[in-house]
């Protein structure tokens, strides 16, 4: 089957229901090839250990997840998947989705962000953090507000520090649907017996790639009880990208490294960066959203 994301046309194996599928001739040969087969265990015999189910050598990484799939990543355009007897496949997809495509987005050149992008007119907010620090919560907001989200959970940037738009949907904890009155009755999970399901969004094949303009780092706290933003200056820029790129240690032994440097250089000079302090307690969504669009105006 034919699908797209992240502007790149991908062959799979796979059925991929969290992506746009789309039509086109056998004969056009595509941007990514996910396909089923054999891969050795024990990692890369060229490789660098990079933990205790992680391999990387120059244009390949070897990802094991126990009980789930082996998962070889090469050249920026092959992925293969070598499964576990009886998993089933939106377990596999939970990984091919996340980790996988984040190392192939890697492999591509791009400075991939772990964050959500969210369209502000003809450009675009980035908001990182930290696994539970509210990214697809906040993004759920905006959407239901009426902004266009480009990317849940992986963000790829491009040479032009452009944010690629990724797959139609947000994946989101049921407790949180609850509180955004969201039903999620007909929603699918994102794998079997866990409250997290796939949103869908209004993405398409013509979605366009826009420049980022800010990048958010979101962050709980204890102490304030209001929503409070910190603008970053100067050389204290670089840091925090590098912090919030997805999987970053997938850079080493990729030989990655020194561009993934230059494009966290590149971007920083371009954006307005800022940290953002959220009580540990409550909901405060709306509160959020409205700071970060007075901040956006300060610093269009």
């Amino acid at each position: 089957m034919r699908y797209t994301a992240y502007n790149l046309s991908i062959d799979s194996e796979i059925d991929l229901p969290e992506l746009l599928p789309v039509q086109t001739c056998n004969t056009e040969s595509a941007d990514v090839k996910i396909s089923f087969g054999s891969i050795a265990p024990g990692g890369l015999t060229n490789g660098q250990r990079l933990g205790p189910f992680l391999w990387a050598a120059p244009e390949s990484l070897w990802l094991q997840v126990p009980q789930v799939a082996r998962f070889l990543i090469s050249n920026g355009n092959d992925i293969l998947i070598d499964p576990e007897p009886d998993i089933d496949e939106d377990s596999i997809r939970v990984f091919l989705l996340g980790s996988v495509f984040g190392a192939l987005l890697l492999q591509r050149g791009h400075l991939v962000l772990h964050g959500n992008a969210i369209r502000i007119g003809d450009q675009c907010l980035v908001c990182v953090g930290r696994s539970g620090a509210g990214k697809s919560t906040l993004a759920a907001g905006f959407l239901q507000r009426g902004y266009t989200v480009l990317a849940d959970d992986v963000v790829p940037v491009d040479n032009d520090c452009r944010a690629v738009p990724g797959f139609p949907r947000i994946k989101l904890w049921q407790d949180v649907a609850e509180r955004l009155n969201i039903d999620t009755t007909d929603l699918r999970r994102i794998r079997p017996n866990l409250e997290k399901f796939n949103y869908p969004i209004a993405l398409t094949a013509d979605t366009p790639t826009l420049p980022i303009r800010w990048i958010y780092i979101l962050n709980r706290n204890t102490v304030f009880d209001e929503v409070r933003i910190e603008s970053i200056q100067g050389l204290q820029r670089f840091q925090p990208l590098r912090d919030n790129t997805y999987r970053v240690r997938f850079l080493d032994g990729m030989g990655l490294k020194p561009e993934h440097m230059r494009l966290c250089g590149q971007l920083a000079g371009r954006i307005h960066l800022a940290r953002v302090a959220q009580p540990d307690n409550g909901f405060m969504l709306d509160q959020l959203i409205d700071r970060l669009l007075a901040d956006i105006t300060e610093n269009p």
